[in-house]
């Protein structure tokens, strides 16, 4: 029996199909990247806006024609806040809520009593079959704060931490398969341990004294509930210097009204222990822009704020009503123009921040992950720093994905990546060339 998976959205929701997929090969699944050739299909859903909604649907209704015959579940944010829709979608053959997802493989099991089902050997890991190079790991889902624009804390529910001896398991595992670097995710992981009696830092202590895999990097995690110590942890360079913090706004008042539980002032404190630490530490983040009421002060105490923090990379929204939140309800709705206007000045400020910080790394010397040949004949690869910027290099005696040291060169002249220069035996420069982030 041949199991595909699709997501769409958050890294959790990668997480969560890596997680089933290793669940599905001990029951004797095979894993198979055609839904089309699948018996069952699994996709995990989003629901952050309403076109992640829309979306949702879509790829519904294009999984259901590929393969009509196959059996299709359907889980996620989505699938949780609009379950009798789900249910009615045309191909929908079992529908299971975020608060059922540890249970989502026994209830395959239960309600569709597949047979001929067959051994998987140790090697055909799910990491591999779906073609990745760093593993995602669920610590925790769910969230206890109602940041007035957000539905994914409604469609996650409360919060809910993994132990860590099942998530050292996991980490363990994937390094024996292979897997040299792994991302730590979840709804609010700067909460990991609230229900536990534990937290984030004693976690990332765990995985450093009884894992051996040689990187370690975390998503996104909101900038508060971090430890005054935190930082020190990064003094072990196993942990990568990168962190997105979402901030989403630069003004107070406006963070008062997104019930966001970090002021400027803070934020900048954890900016600062952050960089006192690890010199070139990247700071990536989130901004909205338009949010109810956001006056035209605000908005330029955002743009400065901005400026000032310094980013490498940001994800820049427009807000959208989304019901069922409190922010739909506020007084004070952006026109669509206006937002329009701010999100081009936003994107504009965005990108000359990273270009700052892609030339601050030039002549730094830098270890790599390599995840992609981009020209066989010269030996080109693409890869990322430990701070998580796009590199392109050229490195003839390197067949495989892998670590390889390099040292930065230059910036790619687009703007988009640097270039690095393998200086151990060839002395080569690097070839510019586009890299699409396979992901």
């Amino acid at each position: 029996m041949k199991v595909n998976f699709q997501a769409l959205g958050c890294r959790l929701n990668e997480a969560e199909l890596e997680n089933w997929s290793s669940e599905f090969i001990q029951k004797g699944y095979q894993l198979t990247l055609d839904s089309s050739e699948a018996d069952l299909v699994v996709f995990n859903s989003c629901s952050v806006t309403a076109e992640a909604d829309r979306k949702s649907r879509k790829l519904i209704n294009r999984i259901h024609k590929s393969n009509p015959q196959s059996k299709l579940v359907v889980t996620g944010c989505y699938a949780s806040l609009q379950t009798e829709q789900v249910k009615k979608q045309l191909g929908v053959d079992l529908v299971v809520s975020n608060q059922q997802k540890d249970k989502l493989v026994d209830m395959v099991q239960d309600n569709f009593k597949f047979t001929n089902l067959s051994a998987e050997t140790p090697e055909n890991s799910s990491i591999f079959a779906r073609g990745r190079h760093r593993a995602f790991i669920k610590v925790q889902g769910g969230c206890r704060y109602r940041c007035t624009f957000c539905i994914a804390t409604v469609a996650r529910g409360e919060e809910r931490s993994r132990q860590q001896q099942d998530i050292i398991q996991d980490i363990n595992r994937h390094h024996q398969q292979g897997v040299q670097e792994i991302v730590i995710t979840g709804v609010h992981v700067g909460g990991y341990g609230s229900d536990t009696g534990s937290s984030l830092y004693e976690l990332l202590s765990e995985i450093l004294d009884k894992t051996t895999i040689p990187r370690i990097r975390l998503a996104s995690v909101e900038p508060w509930d971090l430890a005054d110590n935190f930082f020190e942890l990064f003094r072990d360079k196993r942990l990568m210097p990168h962190m997105h913090l979402p901030l989403q706004s630069g003004a107070d008042s406006v963070l008062r009204r997104m019930a966001r539980r970090c002021k400027t002032t803070e934020f900048t404190q954890i900016v600062e222990k952050a960089r006192s630490t690890v010199p070139l530490f990247n700071i990536t983040t989130d901004i909205i822009v338009g949010f109810p009421g956001e006056t035209e002060s605000e908005w330029e105490q955002t743009l400065h704020f901005v400026e000032q923090t310094g980013f490498g990379h940001m994800h820049v929204f427009s807000y959208s009503q989304r019901e069922g939140t409190k922010a739909a309800s506020l007084p004070g709705q952006i026109e669509k123009s206006l937002k329009k206007e701010r999100n081009r000045q936003m994107h504009e400020l965005a990108d000359a921040l990273k270009m700052k910080a892609l030339k601050a790394m030039r002549g730094e010397s830098v270890d790599v992950l390599w995840e992609r040949c981009i020209q066989e004949e010269s030996g080109a690869w693409a890869g990322y720093t430990p701070q998580y910027h796009k590199i392109n290099a050229t490195i003839p005696d390197l067949k495989v994905s892998g670590m390889r040291t390099v040292e930065v060169e230059r910036v790619s002249p687009e703007g988009g990546h640097l270039l690095g220069v393998n200086n151990e035996k060839f002395g080569q420069n690097l070839l510019s060339m586009s890299f699409q982030e396979n992901r």
